[in-house]
């Protein structure tokens, strides 16, 4: 038992020391992609396992990570197997060394029994997925892909949540019905504040190895046609080929064992695309900080907020001036009145950066700049009403700030 209220200094000690290495981790994580997909079946886990592979194969430290909890595929696909490794003496766990560059871990190398059913409500799940960071030792990593079961559930909502500086890979097949639900998953994550790295078509047809005709199975170009209807990049599209299935079911990569396939070719577009996306972003630099909680009594942060005449204004980028607020104990504790400096892109995310702080509540704001803010570990939060900024502290500590649309979404 600890030394007060029954232990609760012991927990704090705890939940400080598993802040501090989950915080560690993250630093030495340059790149971090989650690989998702509105509905089941277009081959989202093919699409997360190859992308990593790719990259190890440009000579980049990757580590794969599968939180799939109820139905994960990526070990199968590798043919991983076994518990993770404990490190004893640096108190860790130590993930699937696949290749000397690609690393992997799932909820599968936790289980004794690989066919036991995992039955998890959405806490335990984020906690899980923060532990994944805390206890597993991933090293320095270029890239972290991380691979998510279907939909806009726990998980995708938890990495949003959790991990910051995360950007989304978004997977779907080129029919009608597949293209409605990738709809929801890019809208969903405008919700979270997760940028989105661009959409990938796959699936996108089948290529004949006689006559090396392309036979559109699903339809043609769905993907394209969503991706400039919803305004986010294209990344590429990977042909059907059933020897990626085959691959997959006995464990094993179909790269380097058919190198002049149209499926490798593509994949080596699709993954050149990724870099050259992830290189123009500026992403290099990971973040050193975490968001912080917003419930009272916990943290300690500062919160920014754009004003004009005293109240929140919606033109974040030409504001007179900026309000930070420091929140102490869930309690708000001072304001500071700072004036921005000259407009130019990309200036205030440094800036407010540079001032500690933790959390933007604004009324709108471009989507380029919250992808900026997200790279430095900064909370977003648009559709916010015009009140004084006082106002708005409080009842964002409360959990009663009503938030609408974005009002600058460009």
């Amino acid at each position: 038992m600890g030394s007060c209220h029954g232990g609760q200094c012991d927990h704090g000690a705890k939940e400080s020391e598993s802040d501090r290495k989950f915080e560690q981790q993250l630093g030495k994580i340059r790149r971090k992609i989650l690989v998702m997909s509105g509905k089941g079946g277009v081959g989202k886990s093919s699409v997360a396992s190859y992308l990593a592979l790719g990259l190890s194969n440009l000579g980049l430290r990757v580590g794969l990570l599968d939180v799939d909890f109820h139905g994960p595929s990526i070990p199968r696909m590798l043919g991983v197997s076994g518990m993770l490794r404990v490190d004893d003496e640096r108190k860790c766990m130590i993930p699937h060394q696949y290749n000397d560059k690609l690393q992997v871990a799932s909820i599968e190398c936790f289980l004794e029994d690989r066919d036991t059913a995992v039955v998890w409500r959405g806490p335990v799940k984020h906690g899980v997925i923060k532990q994944f960071m805390t206890d597993i030792n991933w090293g320095e990593l270029d890239y972290l892909v991380i691979d998510c079961p279907p939909g806009t559930g726990d998980e995708p909502l938890s990495v949003a949540q959790s991990i910051p500086g995360t950007y989304a890979v978004i997977v779907t097949t080129p029919q009608e019905i597949a293209l409605a639900d990738v709809r929801k998953s890019i809208n969903f994550c405008k919700l979270v504040h997760m940028p989105i790295l661009g959409l990938v078509e796959n699936m996108s047809g089948y290529v004949c190895p006689h006559c090396n005709q392309e036979v559109p199975l699903f339809g043609k170009d769905g993907g394209v046609r969503t991706a400039r209807k919803m305004g986010i990049e294209w990344l590429g599209s990977l042909p059907f080929d059933p020897r990626v299935v085959e691959s997959a079911d006995v464990g094993v990569s179909l790269l380097g064992r058919q190198d002049g396939s149209p499926f490798v070719r593509e994949l080596g577009q699709l993954v050149a695309n990724v870099v050259r996306k992830m290189d123009h972003l500026g992403s290099s630099v990971a973040p050193t900080t975490v968001p912080k909680t917003v419930s009272a009594g916990e943290k300690t942060f500062k919160v920014a907020i754009p004003l004009a005449e005293g109240r929140l204004t919606n033109h974040f980028g030409h504001c007179e001036q900026f309000a930070i607020i420091q929140v102490d104990d869930g309690q708000i504790k001072g304001k500071e009145l700072v004036t921005p400096p000259p407009h130019e892109p990309g200036l205030l995310p440094r800036w407010l950066g540079e001032k500690d702080v933790h959390c933007i509540i604004a009324g709108g704001m471009g989507q380029r700049a919250i992808q900026l803010f997200a790279e430095r570990a900064i909370k977003v939060i648009t559709g916010a009403p015009n009140l004084t900024p006082e106002e708005l502290v409080k009842s964002y500590l409360d959990g009663t700030l009503v938030t609408g649309a974005n009002v600058c979404d460009h």
